[in-house]
């Protein structure tokens, strides 16, 4: 193995020979007029997995989480979520951009969830000076908080004080299937309680291209809407469905890999006197740096051939995937064992 090994993200994998056929063999119609097959395969089964009535295909996680927060609120509205989630710190504000909506930030507990009881109290009365606390978002599997795999019991406790309050509730579940099989609980009861959640086929489904929006069929229907608004209303698009079908039929079981290579790949960094990685519930490796500069690692991780990337003033993240495999992170570790008793930060 003499190439770089690629850990920066599994936005990077590549789609499989047998996606490759799936792709090539698509049959496809115009999606905007509704007539595209595979499209519409796709959100039927993108709709049934998440329990939800209706689905909606879009480019981007991050169109799926905008399309959802336009759909739910109205402009002026707040929005609650997580200081270290992604809507917050990853979407370039187009909440407030784009859908008008004010952000308030609850800081995260170390598993990615939220205090109740913050939630709570964050929760605006009716008053004619504030905003209306419209939405809650929650994020399962938690990036910033280590790939986290949040509890169902969890949600449902959040889900619970935000309809108590007249809130809606959207799950950004990015990597909603690592969750589901770490937590070895179907991604439609994880969602069950929220009334919307998103998904991405293009991480560890290993997807070129491609998110879902899933809920009720009302929803959907105005979220089409708003979609199109942002450009998003795509033409011969089974191209791309054909792929994220595939995955669903072929690459879901097969994340349990990813997890254990994260776990191996986690062992052997801790065994390294300067990094300080977390424990991965899924495919996400975060690792403290205790000695050296950060920028002075990851060039050198770099020049060996081991590509990471910055999670933090003082922190990396790598990130298994489709296209890593156990031998990939042996040869990865060997690699920044040289790096590290070279010491060259």
């Amino acid at each position: 193995m003499t190439g770089a090994i690629d850990l920066r993200s599994d936005t990077v994998s590549k789609p499989t020979e047998g996606m490759r056929r799936a792709i090539a063999a698509a049959e496809v119609g115009d999606d905007v007029f509704g007539d595209d097959p595979t499209v519409n395969r796709l959100e039927e089964m993108a709709a049934s997995l998440s329990g939800k009535e209706a689905a909606l295909f879009v480019a981007s996680g991050t169109m799926a989480n905008l399309v959802a927060v336009m759909t739910h609120v109205r402009p002026g509205d707040e929005i609650l979520l997580g200081d270290q989630s992604h809507i917050f710190n990853y979407e370039v504000a187009g909440t407030a951009r784009v859908a008008l909506a004010q952000a308030h930030a609850l800081s995260n507990l170390p598993d990615g969830g939220l205090d109740p009881a913050e939630v709570r109290a964050a929760i605006r009365p009716p008053n004619l000076h504030t905003p209306r606390t419209s939405l809650l978002c929650i994020e399962n599997t938690h990036n910033r908080c280590g790939g986290a795999a949040i509890p169902v019991g969890h949600i449902d406790e959040l889900a619970a004080i935000a309809h108590g309050e007249g809130l809606r509730v959207h799950l950004d579940g990015a990597r909603l299937f690592n969750a589901q099989v770490a937590l070895g609980i179907p991604a439609a009861r994880i969602a069950r309680e929220c009334d919307t959640v998103s998904f991405c086929f293009s991480k560890g489904l290993g997807c070129p291209v491609g998110s879902v929006l899933c809920g009720p069929a009302g929803f959907i229907a105005e979220a089409r809407r708003n979609r199109k608004l942002l450009g998003g209303g795509m033409r011969q698009a089974g191209i791309l469905a054909a792929a994220a079908v595939y995955a669903l039929e072929n690459n879901v079981e097969r994340l349990a890999e990813d997890h254990a290579n994260a776990r191996r790949l986690a062992k052997g960094l801790r065994g390294l006197g300067p990094f300080a990685p977390n424990e991965p519930e899924t495919n996400i490796v975060v690792a403290d740096v205790l000695e050296g500069s950060l920028e002075g690692w990851l060039r050198a991780f770099r020049d060996a051939g081991v590509l990471a990337v910055a999670f933090g003033p003082r922190r990396l993240r790598m990130v298994t995937h489709i296209n890593i495999g156990a031998g990939d992170i042996e040869e990865a570790l060997r690699r920044v064992e040289r790096v590290a008793a070279a010491s060259p930060a």
